[in-house]
C-alpha cells in the first residue's frame, strides 16, 4: 500500500486555510499519482492505492471543510466520493477473489466445483465493476477533478 507523502512546508502556525490548501493540494496528487493501471484486474494494487489515495482526500476535504467556498466544496467532495464509490465497488470483488483464490487452492476436491463457480461470477461483476469504474478514471473525468480541485485550493490560499 502507497504511504501517504509528507506535506511540504506545513507549519501549525499557519492560517488554517493555508495549511488546508497545502494537505487537499498534496492528497489530491496521491489520488492522480496512482490512476495508471487501475483498470487492470491482474494488478490490483494500483487500484487499492488510488482508492486508499481517495479517501485520505475526502477525509482532508472534510477536515479542512471551513476553509473552502460552499459550492465549490460541495462540487469537488461529489467527484471525489464519486471516484471513490466507483474504486470500492471494484475493490470489495479484487478482495473476494483474491480471497477465494487462496482458499480453492487447499479446498477439498468435492467443494471446488461450486469455488469455480463462485469466482467465476465474482470475475464477471469484477469485469462489469471495472467498466463502470473507467469512465471515473477516463482522462477527461479526472481532468475535471483536477481542476475542480485546484480551484478548491486556490480558493483557500485566497
Amino acid at each position: 500500500m502507497a504511504r501517504p507523502r509528507e506535506v511540504p512546508g506545513f507549519d501549525c502556525e499557519e492560517a488554517f486555510s493555508l495549511a488546508g490548501a497545502r494537505v487537499v493540494d498534496v492528497r489530491a496528487g496521491e489520488v492522480f499519482e496512482h490512476a495508471g493501471g487501475v483498470l487492470d484486474v491482474e494488478d490490483i494494487e494500483p487500484l487499492h492505492d488510488m482508492r486508499v489515495a481517495s479517501r485520505r482526500l475526502r477525509a482532508a476535504l472534510e477536515v479542512f471543510r471551513p476553509c473552502f467556498p460552499r459550492k465549490l466544496y460541495k462540487r469537488a467532495l461529489k467527484r471525489v466520493k464519486a471516484l471513490a464509490d466507483a474504486l470500492g465497488e471494484r475493490r470489495d470483488r479484487d478482495v473476494s477473489i483474491a480471497f477465494l483464490t487462496g482458499f480453492l487452492e487447499q479446498a477439498p476436491a468435492a467443494d471446488r466445483g461450486r469455488l469455480e463457480a463462485l469466482l467465476a461470477r465474482l470475475r464477471d461483476e469484477q469485469g462489469r465493476a471495472n467498466e463502470r469504474l473507467a469512465p471515473f478514471v477516463a482522462e477527461d473525468r479526472l481532468g475535471e477533478l483536477r481542476e475542480a480541485l485546484a480551484e478548491l485550493v486556490e480558493a483557500a490560499r485566497r
